[in-house]
């Protein structure tokens, strides 16, 4: 019973209500927040569901996931946008690419997060924007515990050679801004 319970419970996240839940105009807003920004890349573009919210803003958006079949469905529904397959740890970019470069909840999901972030130093002209879950016990299946705290986020921040993050606490996940 649990086990169906739990399991609604992610599926619930896959409908529309996911939209709602995750805030995504507003993350998008401040991401973009005081800085002039024509192009975003999008690194662990997962579903899309940014890129799309992006793109609705006007800005060209870059898109890179480690999964081929997240890239083609992205490429679906998204019109003008360029989507490839690449590691996060190894942005397939020139230096100073983009205006704003976008961690969707990737840094929790790849092996080396100090290389994901000087990567996106290395591209980003303006800034850098991560979205991460903050640590939740769930009442129902495991916890939560893959995502990253505040002080391993400013930790990694540090790592990669900034000075200063700006923490943003949403209703339901936290937004951390970078300037370069």
């Amino acid at each position: 019973m649990n086990e169906r319970i739990y399991n609604q419970k992610i599926a619930k996240l896959r409908s529309s209500e996911r939209v709602k839940l995750i805030e995504v105009e507003q993350v998008v807003e401040l991401s973009l927040e005081k800085i002039k920004a024509d192009n975003v890349l999008d690194v662990g573009t997962g579903s899309g569901l940014f890129a799309e919210a992006f793109e609705k803003k006007g800005l060209k958006v870059t898109g890179i996931d480690i999964s081929e079949e997240m890239i083609q469905a992205v490429k679906e529904f998204i019109e003008n946008g360029e989507f490839i397959t690449a590691p996060a740890e190894k942005i397939p970019y020139p230096d100073k690419s983009f205006d704003l470069v976008f961690l969707g909840h990737v840094l929790h999901e790849v092996d080396d997060m100090a290389k994901v972030l000087e990567e996106a130093k290395r591209v980003a002209r303006v800034r850098i924007a991560i979205l991460e879950w903050p640590y939740v016990e769930e009442k129902i299946g495991p916890p939560l515990y893959h995502r990253l705290s505040k002080e391993k986020i400013l930790g990694l921040a540090k790592q990669a050679g900034f000075t200063k993050v700006e923490t943003l606490q949403l209703k339901h996940m936290v937004l951390f801004r970078i300037d370069v």
